[in-house]
C-alpha cells in the first residue's frame, strides 16, 4: 500500500486521497474473517487464502490482457489449490514439485492455444503469475502446519499490516522526501514509520505468542518492513509497465485484492525462514 505524503492533494478522500472510513471498515472485516477462521478450523483459513489469492490472480490476468498478454486463469487457479494443499499436507518439497509441474503445464498449455506468436511473452507472464502471488502465498500453509501455526500466521499478518499502517501514518504526517520515482507517494519518512511499527509489533507478538526473544521479534519486524516495501514497489512496477492505475476495485478504500496481497506475499518466505530457524 502506498502511503500519501503530507502534501498530497485531496481526491474524494480528504487530505489523503482515500476513503479512509471505508478502508478501515474493509480492513477490520478482513481481519475478523482471517482471525475467525484461523482460530477455529485451520482448513477454513486456507479456503480464505485460496479465495483471496484466486481473485488476485484474476485481477492480474485481466491486467495483462490490457496489453494483449494471455495468461490462462484455469491452470493457474488449479495450481493455486494444488500448491496450498501440497504445502499444508506434505510440506515444502512437495510445494516445490507442484510448482514445477504446473509451470510445465502452463508452457504446454500455451503451446497448443495461440500459436507461436507471443509464446515467450505469454508463457513468461503465466509462470510469473504462478510464482507471484500463487507460489509465494503457499508459504502460508507452511507456517500454519506447525503446532503453533495459528500464532505464526497472526504474527506474519500483524507485522505486514503494521508496515502499511505505520508507513501510511508517518507518510501523511511527516512525508517530505521521496523514496523512489517508481512510487512517487512513498517517502523515507513513511518507510521509517513502517520500520518502527513493524519492529514494535514483531517484538511484542513474538514474545507473547511464541515465547521468543525481543530481538527475534524485532528482526522479523524489520525484515517485514523492508520486504513489504519491496512488494509495494513490485506492484507499482507492474502497474506502470501495463499503464494502469489499479489492478482492481473490489475493496472500497483499498483497490483490488492484489493491492492487499502485494506486501503480504513478498514477506512470507523470509518470515517463514526466520520462524523455522528461531522456533
Amino acid at each position: 500500500m502506498e502511503e500519501r505524503t503530507a502534501s498530497s492533494s485531496p481526491s474524494g478522500g480528504g487530505r489523503t486521497g482515500r476513503n479512509l472510513p471505508a478502508a478501515i471498515a474493509v480492513g477490520a472485516g478482513l481481519g475478523a474473517l482471517a482471525l475467525g477462521s484461523l482460530y477455529t478450523i485451520k482448513e477454513l483459513f486456507l479456503l480464505v487464502i485460496v479465495g483471496a489469492v484466486g481473485v488476485g490472480v484474476l485481477e492480474l490476468t485481466k491486467a495483462f490482457a490490457t496489453r494483449d498478454i494471455k495468461v490462462p486463469a484455469a491452470p493457474v487457479l488449479a495450481g493455486l489449490v494444488a500448491m496450498q494443499a501440497a504445502a499444508y499436507w506434505a510440506g515444502a518439497v512437495w510445494l516445490l514439485a507442484t510448482f514445477a509441474v504446473f509451470a510445465l503445464v502452463l508452457l504446454i498449455w500455451r503451446m497448443f492455444s495461440d500459436g507461436t506468436d507471443g509464446y515467450v511473452r505469454d508463457a513468461s507472464a503465466s509462470v510469473f503469475t504462478l510464482f507471484y502471488p500463487v507460489m509465494l502465498a503457499a508459504f502460508v500453509p507452511l507456517l500454519l502446519r506447525a503446532g503453533d501455526g495459528d500464532h505464526r500466521v497472526v504474527i506474519f499478518l500483524a507485522v505486514t499490516v503494521a508496515s502499511d499502517i505505520g508507513g501510511y501514518v508517518a507518510g501523511v504526517l511527516f512525508g517530505r522526501h521521496q523514496m523512489t520515482a517508481i512510487s512517487p507517494k512513498k517517502t523515507w519518512e513513511g518507510f521509517a514509520g513502517s520500520l518502527v511499527a513493524c519492529m514494535a509489533v514483531g517484538a511484542w507478538l513474538v514474545t507473547w505468542l511464541l515465547g521468543g526473544e525481543i530481538w527475534q521479534g524485532a528482526l522479523i519486524g524489520a525484515l517485514a518492513a523492508l520486504l513489504a516495501t519491496v512488494g509495494d514497489l513490485i506492484e507499482s512496477m507492474i502497474k506502470r509497465d501495463l499503464g494502469i492505475k489499479d489492478l482492481g476495485s473490489i475493496l472500497p478504500g483499498h483497490g483490488g485484492l492484489m493491492d492487499r496481497l502485494d506486501s503480504l506475499v513478498t514477506t512470507l518466505v523470509p518470515i517463514w525462514v526466520l520462524m523455522t530457524l528461531f522456533f
